[in-house]
């Protein structure tokens, strides 16, 4: 049983640079783990832990003999910065990812080093799902962001060709909780949301009127990238200058 959606990842060039962006620009609090997953993964990792929410993992090579290291790198050289991985958690993945393979779900072999099983993108919408044991990563009790006070991920939009066939994939398929597949006109989209117990949520969008400006953004997301994750949804208190912002490949956007 998959039981929360803690964090998802971001591959960058400059390991550095996104760390300090992330500290400075929006003001979270960042654990930089390098120090111990360079020598054991070959890979930087710093994990964004604002209040509420999914985390945002940021993840760069280091040592190319390293599994990891190695698909960062060519997830970096084949799309540039982006979007890597959707994380989630379940009490024993291994045993997951036995229940997954009868469901049809294409689970990779386990990488060596690796703390958890892999989803081929090909089966979850063009998107990478690592699914850890429960508690991978520790969050902190009280979380101090600097205003005006970024929240972790509420909201995980992936884009779609058939929102339906998503929604079994994430519902059935994952066994996550996900609501009927609606028309929302005003958006030009189908919308199913996916609801894992803990962090934020998922929507699935695929565009039905790309005369309105979300169906168009989805239609345009598809053509030039496939399907995949679009977009991150974050909150945050008080006056926001700007609320769509792309940084190391990343759309996010910021609500109320």
């Amino acid at each position: 049983m998959i039981t929360a959606m803690p964090r998802i990842a971001i591959a960058v060039n400059d390991f550095d640079v996104a760390l300090a962006t992330f500290r400075n620009r929006f003001g979270m609090p960042v654990a930089d783990f390098s120090p111990e997953t360079v020598p054991s993964l070959g890979a930087h990792v710093a994990m964004c832990q604002p209040r509420g929410g999914s985390n945002i993992e940021l993840m760069a090579p280091s040592n190319p003999d390293e599994p990891l290291s190695q698909a960062l790198q060519k997830f970096l050289d084949r799309r540039g910065e982006g979007i890597y991985a959707l994380m989630l958690e379940a009490p024993d993945p291994n045993a997951e990812a036995e229940v997954l393979l009868k469901r049809g779900i294409k689970v990779l072999p386990l990488m060596r080093g690796a703390g958890g099983r892999d989803i081929h993108p090909s089966s979850t919408h063009g998107v990478l799902v690592r699914i850890y044991p429960d508690g991978s990563v520790t969050q902190p009790e009280n979380p101090v962001s600097d205003p005006p006070n970024y929240s972790g991920i509420q909201k995980v939009v992936v884009a779609v060709r058939d929102a339906s066939l998503a929604c079994d994939v994430y519902g059935k398929g994952l066994g996550l909780s996900a609501d009927p597949p609606q028309v929302i006109p005003d958006r030009g989209v189908v919308s199913s949301i996916v609801r894992p117990t803990k962090g934020g949520i998922i929507e699935l969008l695929s565009p039905v009127d790309t005369s309105k400006e979300t169906g168009a953004e989805v239609e345009e997301f598809l053509g030039s990238k496939g399907e995949g994750i679009c977009a991150l949804v974050l909150a945050a208190e008080g006056d926001v200058a700007d609320r769509d912002i792309t940084v190391f490949g990343t759309r996010i956007l910021i609500h109320d």
